[in-house]
């Protein structure tokens, strides 16, 4: 597959939809404006959501700078009779651990696929140190989950003819 200029924005888009899709912990792939999103939906968590930050051309090759938002709906329990068994200070009585958890693991793994993976050897390659950021949210739902943000660099062979 040719990374061509013109289609180096929806061949990185795409290659990350896929690489989270392919995660049994990710049931949806949105891009765009977040707010745009209907986060009032049960069925579509885990979330991820692909945000371009920006992309800087650099000759022969684009460097896009980009996060994906990787989120869960938090539950609390009401099941307080498991509280002689836990230790709810620490852990409380929601989920909020095990969503950190597993979608800091989807962002884990998309990193390695992406610095080592099928998507390097598709030359699409990391640039500089990712990090993540955990988030805890109220939208209409109580969210938490995980900011990545990297820099995948792609070639650009645009035809200047």
């Amino acid at each position: 597959m040719s990374i061509a200029g013109p289609q180096a924005f929806y061949n990185t888009l795409n290659k990350i939809k896929e690489q989270l899709l392919a995660d049994v912990n990710v049931n949806t792939v949105t891009t765009g404006d977040l707010t745009e999103v209907d986060l009032n939906k049960q069925t579509i968590f885990p979330l991820s959501h692909i945000i371009v930050n920006n992309a800087q051309l650099m000759g022969s090759t684009i460097l896009f700078d980009f996060s994906v938002l990787a989120m869960d709906v938090v539950w609390q329990t009401k099941n307080v009779a498991a509280e002689g068994t836990i230790d709810t200070t620490f852990v409380g009585l929601d989920n909020e651990q095990d969503v950190l958890n597993t979608q800091l693991a989807v962002l884990n793994k998309l990193n390695e696929v992406i610095r080592r993976g099928e998507v390097f050897t598709d030359k699409f390659q990391l640039s500089g140190t990712p990090t993540c950021e955990p988030f805890y949210d109220n939208y209409e739902n109580k969210l938490a989950g995980w900011t990545y943000t990297a820099q995948i660099i792609v070639q650009n062979d645009i035809d200047v003819c």
